[in-house]
């Protein structure tokens, strides 16, 4: 750490269980009102149950295609010519079962009334075309049978269909609306894997994306979560919504991409607001080339376990992000950790952001205002954006430099502990702010040293024994933000 130093100095009565042991204790938190976007996206007409479907049509896979079509005649029509099944339905309250296998066929579903198609052991490879095509604008209650896996492959090009959009192997015009205990499995040869004209909504169920040569899930006007596992690799993005907003209440989320991870997009449409909240779940990104998360309007954390690794920005907003809870990492390996173009508000959570060398930052908003009235933010890189003074209530430090692999604690005049953190990458600057973080109070500030019995949330020490090592410095919180030197805070 590249600030003043001094001769060690403890003090007998410490916190700690021995003259140079130090307790981490995790329990001092704030949380401030939170702000932003608390927006669940709740709609009872996306709930199976709110729905009935007294006929069932059953298509089956093999050899030959067995349908079972109790409404022939009565407004459902089913066709099928070497494996391929078209259904044009009229009618409400319908589920269709599909099951078997077939390595050259598909179904395309036309129907004027929203419907149930449920995947109980299907397994459909289409060398033309998509895998499901539903070329009706309805909603789509898409139900994976308990305990049954399902796997679903398009072509790599598609034989053209009059004025009909095709994109995904599973392809919808209308809303997909993802339940069940079972699961699917889903290669994009073409372009997506899914892909909805209306939106995608995930309520339970195991997804995974093996490969697609463009995103994992690609929406219109919407994505939202509701709980469900997703395991995504792509070459493009790993869940895209064009037009619109995403919402992840919950959910298991693993995607591996080369371009974005989350992505709520814009192009020109004033009217829309791509706004992207995550209420809870547990979301681990990898991207190889893009951006972790990003929206081009407001990012609002509000909880959830979020970690994400990417070559340009972890996290970056269009024009604001909202943190006010959960628990947050965003590493990048050659721009910022988190970055918003416009401003930065934090009022709760344990956030981690690790930015590149200089001049990128673990947090960035471009000099507009920085407000933190509560959580526990850790920022490195090459340099940070400065927490606005006169509107933060909680108190931040901006410090000098550290090392890779090396413990930095930083402890009150009375030995508390304030921080325990294990640094991940060699960094120019650090920002810290914190409950515990107190103005006008002078802190002791060591590098080394050990951590025993200790759980850390992605280097930030909540628990264990802190053993001292070197006292490196000291520094006074002069003010609500304060500099100490050799940091740089723009």
């Amino acid at each position: 750490m590249s600030c003043s130093k001094e001769k060690e100095d403890v003090t007998p009565g410490d916190e700690s269980t021995s003259e140079n042991s130090i307790v981490i204790d995790s329990t001092t938190t704030s949380s401030a009102a939170a702000e932003g976007n608390t927006d669940t996206a709740a709609n009872a007409d996306d709930l199976l149950d709110s729905s009935t479907f007294s006929t069932v049509v059953t298509i089956s896979f093999g050899s030959t295609v067995a349908i079972s079509n109790p409404a022939a005649g009565a407004g459902v029509s089913v066709t099928e010519t070497n494996g391929d099944v078209v259904v044009n339905a009229t009618i409400a309250e319908v589920e269709y079962v599909l099951s078997g296998t077939t390595t050259n066929g598909s179904v395309k579903i036309y129907s004027d009334k929203k419907f149930k198609l449920t995947l109980n052991g299907v397994n459909i490879t289409n060398n033309d075309g998509p895998a499901i095509n539903v070329q009706s604008s309805k909603r789509a209650f898409v139900v994976l049978a308990d305990n049954t896996s399902n796997t679903l492959a398009d072509a790599a090009t598609y034989t053209p269909s009059g004025e009909e959009d095709m994109k995904a192997t599973f392809f919808s015009e209308g809303q997909l609306i993802f339940s069940g205990n079972g699961s699917v499995s889903i290669k994009g040869n073409y372009k997506h894997a899914i892909a909805s004209d209306d939106y995608v909504r995930v309520i339970s169920g195991n997804i995974t994306v093996t490969a697609a040569t463009s995103d994992g899930i690609h929406t219109n006007d919407a994505f939202i979560a509701d709980g469900g596992t997703l395991n995504i690799t792509t070459s493009g993005d790993g869940i895209q919504c064009e037009e619109g907003y995403i919402v992840i209440n919950n959910g298991n989320f693993t995607i591996n991409v080369v371009d974005k991870g989350i992505s709520a997009a814009w192009d020109t449409d004033d009217t829309i607001d791509p706004y992207l909240t995550i209420n809870g779940g547990t979301i681990k990104v990898t991207s190889s080339a893009g951006e972790g998360i990003e929206s081009k309007s407001v990012i609002t954390i509000n909880n959830g376990n979020i970690s994400v690794s990417a070559k340009d920005d972890g996290i970056n907003a269009g024009s604001f992000i909202y943190i006010n809870g959960g628990n947050t990492y965003a590493y990048s390996t050659s721009n910022d950790g988190i970055d918003s173009n416009g401003k930065i508000t934090v009022t709760g959570g344990k956030t981690v952001s690790v930015g590149s060398t200089a001049p990128e930052e673990g947090f960035d908003c471009d000099r507009n205002t920085f407000k933190i009235t509560g959580g526990t933010i850790v920022g490195i890189g090459g340099a940070t954006s400065t927490p606005t003074a006169n509107v933060s209530t909680q108190a931040s430090v901006i410090l000098g430099g550290g090392t890779m692999n090396q413990l930095v604690h930083i402890a009150s005049g009375d030995g508390a502990e304030t921080l325990t953190f294990l640094i991940p990458r060699t960094y120019a600057t650090m920002l810290f702010s914190s409950p515990k973080l107190k103005v006008g109070t002078a802190y002791k500030l060591y590098t080394g040293g050990s951590v025993s019995g200790g759980a850390n949330l992605n280097g930030l020490y909540t628990s264990g024994i802190y053993t001292r090592g070197t006292q490196a410095s000291t520094f006074t919180t002069s003010s609500m933000v304060t500099k100490v030197s050799g940091s740089q805070g723009l």
